[in-house]
């Protein structure tokens, strides 16, 4: 899928520009129809970049838990889950994007671990149902992972989707919540 839809897109630009090329030769300078072959060659490769860059994440301090350990974890885990998204969108290998899923999935633990044992530290009320949610997303990550290696690169967009999707939910939902405890104790 990675290497049909970069295919097409060069193909779609050289034809565009045999397109254009053809009917300046044959209609002139002064034909509308060649000016607007090659607005079309040009705006084509702008809207599928600009479509492109929606599917990666950039970090905004709104994410930010205000703990400076946390907000790097975050900005590593945004990396390492735009890295998959880059897998997806030029062609790599297999082994490059088990690669990826497998640093990506060992970092979320890493930092799963982390939190927790912060929220542990400081006695945090709400430790119990964080767990809930992180044991809850490593099973459904866990699930999606013996998904890929039975159907292979078909579920390396629904993954990254789906990391994407839950990472900025619970960065600006779940852990947003313990913000104004931590910030109480000092934790920073």
């Amino acid at each position: 899928m990675k290497v049909l839809t970069n295919l097409l897109l060069v193909l779609m630009i050289v034809f565009g520009l045999v397109a254009v090329i053809f009917t300046f030769t044959s209609l002139g300078a002064a034909h509308p129809a060649p000016w607007i072959i090659a607005a079309i060659v040009i705006i084509i490769p702008i809207l599928y970049s600009k479509y492109s860059a929606k599917k990666y994440i950039q970090w905004d301090d709104k994410y930010s838990v205000n703990i400076q350990l946390i907000d790097d974890d975050h900005k590593r885990l945004i990396h390492l889950i735009n890295q998959l998204q880059s897998s997806i969108d030029y062609y790599q290998s297999q082994s490059f994007d088990e690669e990826a899923l497998k640093e990506l999935i060992d970092y979320t633990k890493f930092h799963f671990k982390r939190e927790e044992d912060l929220m542990q530290e400081y006695d945090y009320p709400g430790y119990e149902e964080h767990i809930v949610q992180h044991k809850k997303m490593i099973e459904k990550i866990n699930n999606m992972v013996e998904k890929y290696s039975k159907s292979g690169e078909s579920t390396i967009s629904e993954t990254v989707d789906f990391l994407r999707d839950w990472l900025i939910n619970h960065i600006q939902k779940t852990d947003q919540q313990y913000v104004p405890f931590f910030k109480e104790k000092g934790v920073s």
